[in-house]
């Protein structure tokens, strides 16, 4: 039998900083939502585990993909190998979540591949193991995420939207912990407008401009080189509700119609830049797996 999953980005419809915590990480609150864009993982069964890519410097012993399904044989003691084909679609350190998605997609995909038969809550335990992302990605969709990352509460489709997702390439080392460390005492909040987010979209409400929020937006134009050209090219082109997407460097704006979105994302991919139209999604990874070779 042989499995194909996607693994889709997200984005961050808030994401605010507590505060940091006695284990160097920091708490969160945040609003993240699935979008078009994935990858796509091909799983099939082996008598060891590997992983291929098709993107040069990505199959290695530090992907999370391959660390997922490392720690899913140790944890369950499965006994049994896969062979992984991952084909890469979200870039690298992009603030996307593209690798966390990874790791939850090959979770889900060998709880099934294997017969492991987890629960969403035991492979959300897994995944939290692995990154402050991973779990939310277990069920996708629209959640409030809290903690390091690790407790995540579904909700409802948010207001549904078309989105443009501008990735710059603008790598700085160690990412993540970089931009924490760029974060001082006044950008930090206490989740008031994630809270409000959410109960707003419990109640069946859309998600108003004004309830956006990234704390890195304070620091993301100094911290990335470039970023605020792209920034005002975006708006430029008519995007009036520009975000970063987690710890960047990818922004994102909402658009009301599909055709603008389109226009918009051409005449950027016309500069040579890495843009993409996508709209936002529900689907949660199970009912993702497309089952091949079945008896």
């Amino acid at each position: 039998m042989t499995l194909t999953i996607p693994a889709y980005a997200k984005v961050n419809l808030t994401l605010e900083v507590i505060g940091r915590r006695a284990d160097g990480y920091h708490d969160i609150v945040s609003i993240m939502q699935s979008v078009s864009l994935h990858d796509t993982l091909t799983l099939e069964p082996a008598d060891e585990i590997t992983l291929d890519a098709d993107l040069p410097g990505v199959a290695t012993a530090d992907n999370l993909a391959y660390r997922a399904a490392l720690l899913l044989a140790e944890t369950s003691g499965a006994g049994q190998g896969a062979k992984i084909a991952l084909q890469k679609s979200i870039p690298v350190a992009a603030g996307l979540g593209g690798g966390s998605s990874d790791a939850a997609a090959v979770i889900v995909a060998l709880n099934r591949l294997w017969g492991l038969r987890m629960t969403d809550e035991d492979m959300i335990e897994i995944a939290a193991r692995l990154g402050s992302d991973a779990p939310f990605f277990i069920r996708g969709g629209t959640a409030m995420v809290s903690g390091r990352g690790e407790r995540v509460r579904p909700l409802p489709p948010a207001d549904p939207a078309w989105l443009v997702l501008l990735c710059p390439a603008i790598p700085i080392p160690n990412k993540t912990a970089a931009m924490y460390s760029m974060l001082r005492a006044e950008h930090r909040t206490r989740g008031f407008l994630t809270r409000k987010l959410e109960a707003r979209i419990r109640g069946g409400g859309d998600a108003p401009p004004d309830l956006l929020f990234n704390a890195f937006e304070a620091i993301a134009r100094d911290a990335y080189p470039g970023l605020a050209e792209h920034w005002d090219a975006l708006h430029a082109l008519g995007a009036r509700e520009i975000h970063l997407a987690g710890s960047g460097p990818s922004l994102y704006a909402r658009v009301p119609r599909r055709e603008q979105g389109t226009a918009i994302a051409l005449l950027l991919q016309r500069r040579g830049w890495n843009a993409h139209l996508v709209s936002t999604t529900q689907q949660p990874p199970a009912d993702r797996v497309r089952k091949e070779g079945l008896p």
